[in-house]
């Protein structure tokens, strides 16, 4: 059996012994001992962070290297590989549900901002006196969190 050595395009950079990349046509090719393994936009960043972390995890690079190779800070390497090892694809792409809320607005303090809202108070005066910010208010009303009175004409 004869062995046969990786062979590398001549534009390929070495992110380590075993994984280089290149860029043709716009996209970016993995490629791991002389096979193409992975192919992405040259402009998605996702794609790039979750695959740098996935050959981190598989042993075929190590931060270091993405760090050199790439020209990143070795922060966000760690912290695209932890999120790799925490969510996994979808700590990069899925959907994670998350809904933003204004803390300051639950509670006792929700129902007085909803009951001075219907008695036709203004936002500005009702952020004054319950010291929040008016635009809390407003984006609270437009999310439908808060139901405006509007005034008779």
């Amino acid at each position: 059996m004869q062995l046969q050595l990786p062979i590398f395009p001549h534009s390929t950079k070495m992110v380590s012994d075993c994984l280089g990349v290149y860029e043709q046509e716009a996209l970016v090719q993995y490629i791991i001992n002389g096979l193409p393994a992975y192919t992405h936009k040259s402009d998605d960043l996702n794609e790039f962070r979750f695959i740098t972390s996935n050959f981190i995890a598989l042993g075929l690079c190590r931060k270091v290297d993405v760090q050199k190779a790439f020209h990143v800070s070795i922060d966000s390497v760690h912290r695209w590989y932890y999120k790799y090892l925490k969510e996994g694809r979808s700590g990069f792409f899925g959907n994670d549900g998350r809904k933003g809320y204004a803390h300051k607005l639950t509670g006792k303090r929700h129902e007085r901002i909803q009951r001075k809202l219907d008695k036709g108070q203004s936002v500005l005066s009702i952020a004054k006196e319950e010291e929040v910010s008016e635009g809390a208010i407003r984006y609270a009303i437009r999310q439908g969190y808060f139901k405006k009175k509007i005034p008779p004409q």
